[in-house]
């Protein structure tokens, strides 16, 4: 369903057609030939070296190098129009009718960086040993079986994988030759990495990491000889580094985007916030009150002013949320049911003001009262430091004045918060969802009721305890058929409970965020060829590297 393959890998080479005709930090420079490109992060100082692609918090997974040395069997592009599957290490990929295998059949003619040759035993051996070692598995597959057949690698799951397709397809290959000698996979530092991808890691200090390009790789020549990841010590730093020049290729949120980065040089330096299918959210417990009337929720929901969320609390760095099924634009709006096409969030204080007096809602001295006579009030939460999210529910808080409402902003530390609303301990929260290839994460997150759990008890999602046994059957439905048509009808009613019922609110959309400049390289996705995200620490920047070209 709205899934679309690419034909090959090997056509990686088609440039964009990018304005970049100057270098350094200037306007007028001209390009330099050869030139390193600084690919950054605001996260402090690198202080442990661990090359470990399965450790979500090794050195080389946190700033992104990894994504250069180790590649998967597929790049997904999370936020196009249509989730295009560029096979990569695989050179084919079969699914079964239920999503529960997966034959691979192994690319030739591809080397791993100590010579040795790229093999199916490869991958049976990866998928393997996530089977073995669950605790590396952090994705949750359920890996079932393994086995191999010459060229072809057939993965078993315990669950239909349709709505975790790109979480099995990014999973990084190891070669069985090196890891096969590791004592334990979950503690392994991997000094001396070996990999398929592009890159090799050629010296490691806690100021930088440089990587050289390999003059054997499969995919072709590469522009970029020379790769340095360096950590800055916080957005402020980063920002300053990607205005002068001294950063090429980050990923960070940066306050006055317009001002404090593009400015500096509007030729060619680029921020595409590229929005896949997460989103910002406010949670709201629906066992108490007042978020357990579905007409208060409606009415909260239509007095929530996304634009303001996308200019003030983001500050013009994402683009709008403006549908009423949650699902950001353009990689939403091919998985928009009929019934909502075109159908947009908006401000509607009267419309809002009718639904409470429907329900019963009456006002004394301009303040809402309930059916039971009670006046409405409630806390918003986010944790201190969280900028953006404090000021989004600042906005919130101000929005719902309209309906007579008075919210508190509060703003605990972020292990109380996350306790708090693990265990249900709260009336209104901004939180995240999950992306993906599909909807499901976005709409699972918020009304699934395979996540309840009673007020006290650990949910990993549905904080707000949302309990609609439709909805789940719909989720259900949605992740295990095995036909487009009843993908369609599961998520069409899954849809149709979100709009109707309110079990949370969208807020903002939630989007991959990238910064280069096309001063020495063009070649970069951006809004006009969004054949990728943008983000250098995803798995899929080995795409993006084997496409970069000299600028003109």
């Amino acid at each position: 369903m709205r899934l679309r393959f690419a034909l090959a890998a090997t056509g990686i080479v088609a440039a964009l057609a990018l304005a970049g005709c100057s270098g350094g930090g200037g306007g007028n420079a001209s390009p330099e030939e050869g030139a390193a490109l600084t690919i950054a992060k605001p996260d402090g100082a690198i202080t442990t070296e661990s090359n470990n692609p399965f450790i979500s918090n090794a050195s080389a997974m946190t700033l992104g190098y990894a994504n250069a040395i180790y590649e998967p069997l597929a790049m997904v592009n999370l936020v196009g129009s249509d989730t295009e599957i560029t096979p990569w290490l695989a050179e084919k990929l079969d699914w079964n009718d239920t999503y529960t295998a997966l034959t691979v059949t192994a690319r030739s003619g591809v080397k791993w960086s100590d010579g040795e040759d790229f093999t199916a035993d490869d991958i049976a051996y990866t998928f393997q040993l996530l089977k073995d070692k669950p605790q590396l598995d952090l994705t949750a597959l359920g890996i079932k079986d393994v086995t191999e057949d010459g060229d072809t690698a057939t993965i078993t799951f315990d669950n239909p994988m349709y709505v975790k397709q790109d979480k099995v397809l990014h999973k990084f290959i190891v070669p069985k030759h090196i890891w096969e000698k590791v004592a334990d996979p979950t503690t392994e530092t991997n000094k001396d990495p070996v990999g398929t991808g592009p890159y090799v890691l050629s010296k490691f200090t806690t100021q930088s990491v440089e990587l050289t390009a390999r003059d054997d790789y499969w995919g072709g020549k590469l522009a970029v000889p020379t790769l340095y990841y360096v950590s800055y010590n916080d957005n402020t730093a980063l920002t300053t580094a990607l205005a002068s020049g001294d950063a090429d290729w980050a990923q960070a949120f940066i306050p006055n985007v317009q001002s404090a980065f593009i400015d500096k040089d509007p030729d060619h330096n680029v921020y595409w916030a590229a929005a896949g299918l997460g989103i910002d959210a406010m949670f709201v417990n629906t066992q108490t009150k007042p978020f357990d009337d579905v007409a208060f929720r409606k009415a909260v929901n239509m007095v929530m002013d996304r634009e303001k969320h996308a200019s003030i609390a983001r500050e013009g760095g994402v683009p709008v949320l403006d549908s009423v099924t949650a699902l950001p634009s353009p990689a939403g709006d091919s998985w928009i049911s009929p019934e909502f096409q075109g159908k947009k969030l908006t401000v509607d204080v009267d419309g809002a003001k009718q639904v409470l007096t429907d329900a019963g809602y009456t006002w004394k001295n301009d303040k809402l009262v309930d059916p039971d006579g009670e006046a409405v009030t409630f806390e918003l939460k986010v944790p201190q430091g969280w900028n953006d999210y404090v000021t989004g529910i600042s906005l919130i808080s101000d929005s719902v004045k309209a309906l007579g409402v008075d919210a508190s902003v509060q703003t605990p530390d972020a292990d109380s918060w996350l306790d708090a609303i693990a265990k249900g301990d709260f009336q209104a929260i901004l939180h995240w969802t999950d992306t993906g290839m599909t909807p499901y994460d976005l709409y699972s997150n918020i009304m699934d009721g395979r996540f309840l759990k009673p007020k006290g008890e650990v949910a990993n999602y549905n904080f707000g305890r949302y309990d609609n046994k439709e909805a789940t059957a719909a989720l259900q439905a949605f992740a295990t058929a095995t036909d487009d048509a009843t993908r369609k009808a599961a998520l069409e009613k899954v849809q149709k409970i979100f709009v109707d019922d309110v079990p949370g609110m969208a807020v903002g959309t939630r989007p991959f965020i990238g910064q280069y400049n096309t001063r020495n390289y063009v070649g970069w996705p951006s809004a006009d060829d969004p054949y990728i995200s943008p983000d250098p620490t995803q798995p899929t920047a080995a795409l993006i590297l084997t496409k970069l070209k000299p600028a003109s």
